[in-house]
């Protein structure tokens, strides 16, 4: 079955409301779109929201990519080489893992709906079914306080909390949080590359306990400072961006005990994979995360996220965040815990 067209888009979708993390606050997210549609009509849907922060690449920068000729080169090939045209493209269009992640998330999408299965069952589906996370952003302990109470009565039970601009105010959060939820939630803390090592110290002695991770508390760089931290959940995240930077840190003695998973740091599933089976080989755990997203996107995560044994954590929340969206379905949160529709490909419809 041949691609019959390819056309791109860029949607800006407001978010539900602004938020904060070091050293950046967002109202609002631009989205990358691509439509890959088939000789019989069948369209394979895929996103771009990369986070320019991270991978120095922006969804504006992703849709001029979708829209250069390689991308319409594409257009008579067979659906069945989707694999080998996401490794092509990744050769292209290397280091813009949003360009990358959206012609793999649509090829994926349009391959899964011709064969009539959804994604994860072509992969083979190792986990039912795992409850996500929901981030708190930078904000005062009174407001962080009011926002988990709100959180919990929605029935989630894991906050991920941000972190990392003042470390003695994340202590008393932390602490504040525990006090008033105790075991009724797990606390997680992101402080997005904010600590020193003398911070981050600091705070595993005072608040460490408290925590069921801390995700990349120091900047890319000092990785080698984490060999000695004493904590048994030291997770990467901006580090660990490809296969090359996850074979590295993932030989003794490891700076991280998981990785962070993003398709928007990896390009895509096939990216991801690859992480994260160089992680199972080392026996390192997988938390597969997310920037502001598409419910598309999402819920591709989530699917490779179930296609691998060794995946123990999800924070998938990104699509909660937005006003509005290009697709509904994918998933749906049942007491906390994510669950596909296991329609064809990602089971997403276009509704905008």
């Amino acid at each position: 079955m041949k691609i019959k067209s390819i056309q791109s888009y860029l949607r800006k979708m407001a978010l539900t409301k602004p938020y904060s993390i070091a050293g950046y606050t967002f109202s609002d997210v631009s989205l990358g779109f691509v439509e890959v549609e088939l000789e019989n009509g069948v369209i394979g849907y895929g996103t771009a929201s990369p986070a320019e922060e991270v991978v120095g690449e922006t969804a504006e920068m992703s849709v001029q990519h979708l829209q250069t000729e390689f991308v319409q080169n594409l257009i008579g090939r067979n659906i069945e080489d989707f694999q080998q045209l996401i490794t092509e493209t990744r050769v292209h269009f290397q280091h813009l893992p949003g360009t990358q992640a959206a012609i793999d998330i649509a090829l994926h999408d349009a391959y899964g709906k011709w064969k009539n299965q959804s994604v994860v069952a072509i992969y083979g589906r190792k986990i039912d079914a795992l409850p996500t996370s929901v981030t708190i952003g930078l904000m005062p302990i009174h407001e962080a306080l009011k926002e988990a109470e709100e959180f919990k009565k929605l029935g989630f039970r894991i906050l991920k909390v941000k972190t990392g601009e003042n470390v003695a105010e994340d202590i008393e959060k932390v602490i504040k949080l525990h006090e008033q939820f105790g075991n009724n939630l797990t606390l997680r803390v992101d402080p997005n590359q904010g600590y020193s090592p003398q911070d981050l110290n600091q705070f595993i002695a005072k608040a460490g306990h408290l925590v069921e991770l801390i995700e990349q508390p120091l900047a890319i760089g000092f990785e080698n400072e984490l060999e000695t931290i004493n904590h048994p959940a030291i997770m990467g995240d901006e580090s660990i961006t490809d296969a090359e930077a996850a074979q590295k840190f993932s030989i003794n003695p490891k700076p991280f005990q998981i990785y962070n998973i993003k398709l928007m740091k990896s390009g895509g599933i096939q990216g991801a994979l690859e992480i994260a089976h160089i992680a199972k080989k080392s026996n390192i755990d997988l938390f597969w995360g997310c920037n502001d997203e598409s419910i598309l996107s999402i819920t591709a995560a989530l699917q490779a996220a179930y296609s691998m044994p060794n995946t123990k954590y999800l924070d998938l929340d990104g699509s909660f965040d937005l006003a509005e969206d290009l697709v509904s379905g994918g998933f749906e949160i049942n007491d906390g815990l994510m669950k596909i529709n296991e329609n064809p490909g990602f089971g997403v419809n276009k509704i905008l």
